[in-house]
């Protein structure tokens, strides 16, 4: 894909991603996630996914510091290691192609369990359910660059209202994306690919800003809801796109 193109995806990506985090807690990775692996490959593109939802995230928990609930944080944190690392293995082990087919198989997946957990009974004891988003969360934030599901699920059972549930998922998504980077370098997950293009990595952190000033702009005025709409229409079809090229490859299409 010509750079030109890429920086323009890289930039819309990141503005609409990190718009839609501001206003419902989430959507930085749900978005980048397809869009850059589209643009410049799946080891590549998740890896820019990582490092650029540690900045978003970074603005984000400065930005909702006052709604945050750290103990809830403590609960999640310590286990996304045990799920980063054998994700880490996993990227390092599979090929592209069937890298695509995971990425997209995954995200879809995720948008169709999603709208089950709204309008459920359920309820269970915090600490283990942290635990366990953290370890699943962890595992697919390093796999495909979004841990939306997990976290979503956690909040369910726990009953967690969305305020605080928004602004916790910040630093939640910062150690995440720290952990992803860190253990794919010492695993070696980026293997043989090419490090994200100097310009496509400028092009990532230096929109983030905006996208949160806008961010700060839109939650006034668009709701949740219609954030988290917009949101799945685009991982839809970045994630149906995602799957038919790496099906392509598999089979030599």
């Amino acid at each position: 894909m010509q750079i030109e193109l890429a920086l323009l995806i890289v930039i819309g990506a990141v503005l609409l991603g990190v718009t839609l985090q501001r206003t419902s807690g989430m959507g930085t990775g749900l978005v980048l996630s397809p869009a850059l692996v589209l643009a410049i490959g799946p080891v590549t593109g998740i890896l820019l996914t990582n490092m650029t939802t540690v900045v978003s995230a970074t603005f984000l928990t400065f930005a909702v510091r006052a709604d945050i609930d750290w103990g809830r944080y403590l609960r999640v944190a310590p286990a996304i290691v045990a799920g980063a690392v054998p994700a880490a293995v996993l990227v390092h082990s599979v090929e592209s192609g069937w890298l695509e087919v995971i990425i997209g198989v995954t995200l879809l997946l995720s948008l169709a369990v999603t709208p089950l957990l709204r309008g459920r009974e359920a309820a269970l004891s915090a600490t283990p359910a942290g635990l366990l988003a953290g370890a699943l969360g962890g595992f697919l934030n390093t796999a495909v660059g979004v841990a939306a599901a997990a976290m979503l699920a956690y909040a369910h059972v726990t009953r967690w209202d969305q305020r605080s549930f928004a602004a916790t998922l910040q630093p939640i998504f910062l150690t995440m994306g720290l952990i992803s980077v860190i253990s794919k370098l010492v695993v070696g997950a980026s293997g043989s690919a090419e490090p994200p293009p100097w310009p496509l990595v400028i092009a990532a952190i230096g929109s983030v800003p905006f996208g949160v000033l806008l961010g700060g702009m839109v939650v006034k005025k668009v709701s949740a809801r219609t954030a988290r709409r917009v949101a799945v229409g685009v991982v839809l079809l970045g994630s149906c796109a995602t799957l038919l090229r790496g099906l392509g490859q598999v089979v030599g299409l």
